[in-house]
C-alpha cells in the first residue's frame, strides 16, 4: 500500500494524530463527543476510572472504564468543520499504522455517539426535557461533498424532496441528507424522540436568527417546519450531525446523535437550568452502552 505523505497524514513530532494528540493505545472502541470542552469532565465524572487524559486547544479526550466498558469522551468544539478534523483522525487511529503510514488491511469499526444541546422545530416538543435522537442527518454545511464517495451514503430521494419543497436557493451549499446507525439507534434511542436532525454551518443567519444582518429567506425556518417525506418530519438544528453521520457511513463506523433540546424555535422558548437533564441523558447513555458491553 501506498505511504501516506506527511503533509496530508499530519502527526506531531512525537507521532500523535496532530489534532487530538492521541495515540492508539488511548482510544477506545466506544466514544462520545460533545461539543463543549468542559462537558468531557462532566461525562468522565461518572467513570469507574480514568486512564488518560489529554488536552489541545477545544479538544479534550478523557478514556476510562464506565460499569467495565471502555469508553472515551472527545470534545470536538462547535461545527462540521471541527466535526472533519475528529473524524478524520479517529480513523487514523485505528485504521492507519501512524509508524508506517499506511492504510490497515482490517479495518476497525468505531461506535461514536454524539451527545449535544439542540433547538426544536417543532411546536410540540417540549423545550428542556426531551431528548431527540436523529435517525437522519439533514446537512445544510455542504462538507460531505468534497468527498469523491458522497454520493454512495447521501439519501438522494428524501435530499431532492427538501430542496423542491423548500425551494432551497441553489446559490446556497446542495444540502445532503445521510442516516444514522441502526444498531446505535435500537440500543440508544428507545425513549427518545426521533426525527431528522437539520445541520446548519451556523448559528445565527443559518439557523433563521436575526441580530443586525437580515437572512436572505425569512420564510427559510417555516418551511423546514413545514417540510414532510414519508412521514418524516425534521426535528431539530444543530451544528454537527451531518458530517458525523457521512464520513462515518463513508469510513465505516456507527454514529448516531441525541440532543437534549433547550429551545424551541417554533414557540421561541428557552430553557433555564438544563444541566440535571444533561445529566440525565448522561448517565441514560452510559447504562445503555454498558449494559451492551457486559
Amino acid at each position: 500500500m501506498a505511504m501516506i505523505p506527511a503533509s496530508q497524514l499530519v502527526l506531531t513530532p512525537d507521532g500523535a494524530v496532530y489534532h487530538l494528540k492521541l495515540f492508539p493505545e488511548q482510544l477506545a472502541d466506544t466514544v462520545i463527543l460533545v461539543g463543549d470542552p468542559h462537558r468531557v469532565e462532566l461525562v468522565s465524572s461518572f467513570f469507574d476510572d480514568i486512564e488518560f487524559r489529554v488536552s489541545n486547544r477545544e479538544l479534550n479526550t478523557h478514556t476510562g472504564y464506565y460499569r467495565g466498558k471502555h469508553i472515551s469522551v472527545i470534545s470536538t468544539g462547535m461545527g462540521t468543520d471541527n466535526i472533519d478534523i475528529v473524524l478524520n483522525e479517529l480513523d487514523a487511529l485505528v485504521n492507519i499504522d501512524l509508524k508506517t503510514r499506511e492504510v490497515k488491511k482490517e479495518k476497525t469499526s468505531l461506535n461514536l455517539i454524539r451527545i449535544g444541546t439542540s433547538g426544536a422545530l417543532q411546536s410540540h416538543i417540549p423545550v428542556g426535557e426531551s431528548f431527540v435522537a436523529g435517525e437522519m442527518a439533514l446537512g445544510l454545511d455542504g462538507l460531505l461533498y468534497f468527498y469523491e464517495e458522497a454520493m454512495q451514503v447521501i439519501e438522494k430521494d428524501f435530499t431532492d424532496a427538501f430542496i423542491a419543497q423548500t425551494s432551497y436557493p441553489d446559490f446556497l451549499p446542495r444540502p445532503y441528507a445521510v442516516k444514522a446507525s441502526e444498531k446505535l439507534l435500537k440500543q440508544l434511542a428507545p425513549g427518545c424522540i426521533t426525527g431528522i436532525t437539520a445541520t446548519s454551518p451556523g448559528f445565527y443567519g443559518p439557523q433563521g436568527r436575526v441580530l443586525r444582518l437580515e437572512v436572505v429567506d425569512p420564510l427559510m425556518n417555516k418551511k423546514i417546519e413545514d417540510f414532510s417525506f414519508r412521514n418524516q418530519q425534521i426535528t431539530n438544528f444543530e451544528m454537527e450531525s451531518s458530517a458525523l453521520y457521512g464520513l462515518s457511513r463513508l469510513m465505516g463506523h456507527e454514529a448516531l446523535t441525541i440532543c437534549l433540546i433547550i429551545a424551541n424555535r417554533v414557540t421561541e422558548e428557552f430553557a433555564g437550568d438544563y444541566q440535571p437533564y444533561m445529566k440525565k441523558l448522561i448517565l441514560q447513555t452510559l447504562d445503555r452502552l454498558a449494559e451492551e458491553g457486559s
